[in-house]
Order: structure tokens, then C-alpha cells, then sequence
């Protein structure tokens, strides 16, 4: 079958599988964050495989390893490491370097990243937290206008002004020299030759493209890229990037630290303060930057050890917590189907997300009471509150045991997400699941050497105080900012059986917790458990999937006493289970992500 055919297969994939028309999906995204859509367009024999599963529902196997990624020629770079003999932290490096390529609206070298490790041959779980850091000079007036009013979303985003330290090429760099075992300079080849030869533009990016042509204007690097003669990228174009292939192969030869300092650094600094709205970043704020390792989030669920990422994430915990919520419901006799299933794991949700909105932050700025919000005794009195028969009618925080504590503020953070998701198994049986970001679609808006730089200084709070107490996700220097990115690895035993994450800003710990329900509780496969229409409640409104099967719940959960949302949920769940039969891997159908394994 040629390209074009291999592409309506993916489309009418979509269509199977969400039961959402491509072109009434594409209209509904139009006001999404960012936008899903098919368009696979690195079609190889093993690619081709892969899509057919994905089309199917059944998941890819494999026995020696595998990977589920965003795009096919990241998951194609990340194969060809693990099949000559690299692991999971080499192939996280090629898939990443690709990924700031062909899906440059998600994450890239500009951005920030969790990481969670499984190592096999300690049997240890480690973190990396590779999440941006606000300059030194950062004031809680930061997002203010002169008024003293929060500057307006994409008033706030687009210009340097929201643009923090990156951490992912530090974070790749760290994962490489604990974990990695190929030379570092060869695992960025795939992506630079790809630079320079130019890619197909799929569907999604060009749909993304022209509905923030406004935006993408404003800078002239940025411009010039995806604007090019001032017309927007078209689905079929050829896109070449060789300034981001020199860079690679600055970084391929010097190593992450060539981002950090010398030329780079100072590029990066001049393009953030000679932007349309000027930031704070400075050569001092890139030299200073660490990624640090710190504890996983675990909690006991149905027999097994859901881990995930700590403060300043929230995805951890707040997965964590809603899951704990629910262990002392039958939800595998209830069923996927079953109203008061959702219920359950509606509030659940929002008692969790409660606790998130007043105590979650970075952690070394902030006390969070991490072990308080998990506790037995007051996971227990939070759970007694799910006893009713309808919806809550309204949801507070707890007041969990601190180590140490200050009376907070409720915050406020208007998350619009571009996150990227990758998992892999590799064959010495270490496991990997990452999540990166640039925060928004296209970050920041601002370019420089062919990356784009983020925007997550808007996930913090806009406002530093609420009802004269100081919220915890306030911006500070050198602070990272709350995030909601889950990458997660369950544990049976002490040895992985999952590896998942997904993006979608704040909506990504219901996107988790409900493959992680599917797949423990209902018995699915991950690539059922991936195009499950989802059915999400953060702050008490359920939001349900268009176009999905999801919507004949909605009916029930208004007689509940919920407020329903029907709307576009553009997840990117990409899991990898390890069975006794061998690995199994899943890639979400809003997407063009997919898995792939030997």
C-alpha cells in the first residue's frame, strides 16, 4: 500500500476506534490546546504492522523489547537503538531528539521533563526531575499587569516573559550517564540527517499549524518556519530544519552542556530578551540548572505498586490519591459501563484534585505533606465521603498530617497543554516512562537554532496570594513549576508489569488513572485501555468524550447530579505491558503515536 493509502488507514482507524468523523473530530479540536488528528506518515514494514494492530485495538507483541512513542519516525529512531543493543535511556535520547523535530508543537530540547526509571539489575525505581526552573529574577508580579491584574492566558504566553530554564537536554544527558550504554553522540543521528533531509508534514501538525497562524507570526524565526512566504505549512509539504541539525550535532559532540553555556546559551538568552514581550532568563539561570533526583510517589492498588512522579509534579500524587479512594470499591464487578462506577471515580477525582489545587507544589520550596495525603487513616476519612448515592454536592480540600506546614491559598492555573509521552521496555528488562513538555502548543512562539522554547512559567499560579495566604504554586526564583505530567511504571512483586503516561495538561491524572482502572480493574489490553473514550472530572463537571461511547453515560451522570461536558479529549496514552507471554504495547488513536517491538 502507498503513503497515502497507509494514511486513510490511520484515519479510518480513527474512526473505528473513537467513532468520532476525522473531519467532525478535527472541527471539535479546533478549541482544544492541541489538537489531535492521524497522519503517520514513516511508513516501513514494521510501522505499517503496528497501525494495523492500533486499527484492530489489539496490542503490538514482542519478546525482547519494546516501545510506544508519538510519531513513527520516533518510534522508528528509538527501535533501531533497542535492537542494536542500547537501553531504555539510549532510546529515550534518539526519540526525543526526533520528537523536537516532527512534533514540535509538544515537547523538544526547549522544554522540561519527568522521568521515571526501573532499573533491572538493582531493582530500584528512580526519578528525574528535568521540569523548567523561573529565572532568578523572577517577582510574584511576574504574570501581573501594571493594574495588578493576572495578564490574560496567550497575553502571558507568547514572548519570552513565560519562557523557563529547559531541563530536557540536561535530563537527557543525566538518564544517559546513569543508564545508558551506547556512545552518546551516535543516538542523535537519526534526527539530525532527518533535519536536514526534511519530513512529510502530517495532518495534525499542519491542523495545528493554521489555527495559530496569529500567534506563530509574532516572532520572525518562528515565522519564517512554519509560516513560510506567510503561508501556513500544508499536510504534505517537506519541512526541512537544519538549524536543528546543527544543533544536534553540537549537542551530539559537546555534550547537553553546550545548551547551557558558550553560544547556544547566549542565543537562547538574547532570543527570550529581544522577544515581542521580553523575559527574565539569563546566562546564570542556564549555567545553575540541575536535574535532580528524587523519591517516586508509590501507593498499593488491587495487588500491585503504582508509582509516579513527586512534587512538583501533582500527577503522582493526585493519581495516586484517586486510586486509593476507590480500592474499597468492586470496580471489576461494576464494569466499564456502570454509572456508579463513575461516580465513584468522578469524586474520587475531585477529592483529589481539592487537595491538589491547595497543597501540591515544588517541594523545595513549599512544604507538601506527600506522606499526609497518602495516609491509611486519612485516605479512610476522605473515602467515607464517596458512601452516598449521588454526587457530591460539593468537594473541599482534606487537611492531612504535615511534616511541617503553612496555612495556604487555593491557586489557580490555566494549564494549556503540549506534552509528548514516551514508554519503553528495553531488552535487559529496565523500563522507562517519560513525559516532556514546552507547556502550550508551539510554547512560547519564540525559536532559536530550530527549537522552540516553552512556556511553563504560566503553570504557575498568575497570583501569589488568595485571601491573604500565599498560594503554594506562586512563582519564585528558581522555583519549578506545578505540573500535572504522570509518567507512571506499576510494580507487581518489585518488577514492572506497566509502563504508561499520557499528555493533555490537567486532564493527563484522568487520563492515567482511568487506563490504569481499565487495564487493573476491567481486564483490558493496553491498546484497548489507550482508545477507551474517557470520561474525566477535575473540578466537578464530567467532561465526556465526543463521538465516543463515553457519551452514553452522560445521560446517568446528569440524573447523578453531575453537570456533563461533551467535548474533544485529545489524549496520548502510550503503554507497554509486560506479561508472562511477553511485552505488549499500545499507542492512543488520537494521535499518530505507535508501538513497536521485537
Amino acid at each position: 500500500m502507498t503513503c497515502g493509502g497507509w494514511i486513510g488507514a490511520v484515519l479510518a482507524a480513527l474512526v473505528s476506534l473513537t467513532g468520532i468523523p476525522v473531519a467532525a473530530q478535527q472541527a471539535a479540536d479546533a478549541h482544544s490546546p492541541e489538537a489531535g488528528g492521524a497522519g503517520a506518515l514513516a511508513i516501513s514494514p514494521g510501522v505499517a504492522a503496528a497501525l494495523d494492530a492500533k486499527a484492530d485495538g489489539r496490542p503490538v507483541a514482542a519478546r525482547d523489547w519494546m516501545l510506544s512513542v508519538a510519531n513513527p519516525h520516533a518510534a522508528r529512531a528509538g527501535a533501531r537503538v533497542l535492537s542494536s543493543g542500547g537501553t531504555a535511556a539510549d532510546a529515550m535520547v534518539a526519540v526525543q531528539a526526533m520528537l523536537g523535530l516532527v512534533e514540535p508543537q509538544s515537547s523538544g530540547l526547549g522544554g522540561g521533563a519527568f522521568l521515571l526509571w526501573y532499573d533491572a539489575q538493582s531493582g530500584t525505581l528512580s526519578t528525574l526531575d528535568g521540569r523548567e526552573t523561573a529565572p532568578m529574577a523572577a517577582t510574584p508580579r511576574l504574570f501581573l499587569g501594571t493594574d495588578g491584574t493576572p495578564l490574560g492566558f496567550f497575553e502571558a504566553v507568547v514572548g519570552g516573559l513565560s519562557v523557563g530554564t529547559p531541563g530536557v537536554p540536561a535530563l537527557m544527558q543525566a538518564a544517559h550517564d546513569r543508564w545508558g550504554r551506547l556512545p552518546w553522540a551516535g543516538l542523535f543521528a537519526d534526527a539530525a540527517d532527518l533535519a536536514e533531509r526534511g519530513f512529510v508534514v502530517s495532518p495534525r501538525l499542519a491542523g495545528l499549524v493554521a489555527r495559530d497562524t496569529d500567534r506563530l507570526s509574532v516572532h520572525p524565526e518562528t515565522a519564517a518556519y512554519f509560516l513560510p512566504g506567510g503561508a501556513p505549512l500544508a499536510a504534505g509539504d517537506r519541512l526541512r530544519n537544519p538549524a536543528y541539525a546543527r544543533l544536534l550535532r553540537v549537542v551530539a559532540r559537546q555534550g547537553a552542556g553546550a545548551v547551557y553555556s558558550g553560544p547556544v546559551a547566549g542565543d537562547i538568552v538574547a532570543a527570550v530578551r529581544g522577544a515581542a514581550r521580553p523575559g527574565l532568563l539569563s546566562r546564570r539561570d542556564l549555567e545553575i540548572y540541575k536535574v535532580k533526583q528524587r523519591a517516586p510517589v508509590c501507593a498499593p492498588y488491587r495487588g500491585h505498586r503504582v508509582c509516579g512522579m513527586g512534587p512538583p509534579s501533582s500527577g503522582g500524587l493526585t493519581v495516586a490519591q484517586t486510586l486509593r479512594l476507590l480500592e474499597g470499591y468492586d470496580l471489576a464487578a461494576m464494569g466499564p459501563r456502570s454509572p456508579r462506577a463513575w461516580r465513584l471515580i468522578g469524586d474520587a477525582s475531585r477529592l483529589a484534585f481539592a487537595d491538589r489545587g491547595l497543597y501540591m507544589a515544588d517541594s523545595d520550596f513549599v512544604p507538601v505533606p506527600v506522606k499526609g495525603l497518602l495516609a491509611p487513616d486519612y485516605i479512610a476519612r476522605r473515602a467515607r465521603l464517596l458512601t452516598g448515592e449521588v454526587a457530591l454536592a460539593e468537594v473541599a480540600p482534606g487537611r492531612p498530617a504535615f511534616d511541617h506546614a503553612g496555612r495556604r491559598g487555593p491557586g489557580e492555573t490555566l494549564t494549556q497543554p503540549a506534552t509528548s509521552h514516551i514508554s519503553i521496555v528495553d531488552s535487559y528488562g529496565n523500563a522507562l516512562s517519560m513525559t516532556s513538555s514546552i507547556e502550550n502548543a508551539f510554547g512560547s512562539r519564540v525559536m532559536v537554532r530550530g527549537m522552540l522554547l516553552n512556556n511553563q512559567l504560566t503553570d504557575f499560579s498568575f497570583r501569589s496570594h488568595r485571601d491573604g495566604r500565599p498560594i503554594a504554586n506562586a512563582v519564585a526564583p528558581g522555583k519549578r513549576p506545578r505540573s500535572s505530567m504522570a509518567p507512571t511504571i506499576v510494580l507487581r512483586d518489585g518488577a514492572p508489569v506497566l509502563v504508561l503516561g499520557s499528555p493533555g495538561g490537567s486532564r493527563i491524572i484522568g487520563y492515567v488513572a482511568q487506563a490504569l482502572i481499565a487495564h487493573l480493574d476491567w481486564g483490558m489490553n493496553v491498546q484497548q485501555a489507550a482508545a477507551m473514550g474517557h470520561l474525566v472530572n477535575r473540578f466537578g463537571a464530567f467532561d465526556v468524550e465526543r463521538g465516543t461511547g463515553a457519551e452514553a453515560l452522560s445521560g446517568a451522570l446528569t440524573d447523578l447530579g453531575y453537570e456533563v461536558a461533551r467535548r474533544a479529549m485529545t489524549s496520548g496514552l502510550h503503554m507497554v505491558a509486560i506479561t508472562p507471554e511477553g511485552l505488549r504495547g499500545g499507542a492512543d488513536p488520537r494521535r499518530e503515536g505507535v508501538a513497536l517491538g521485537e
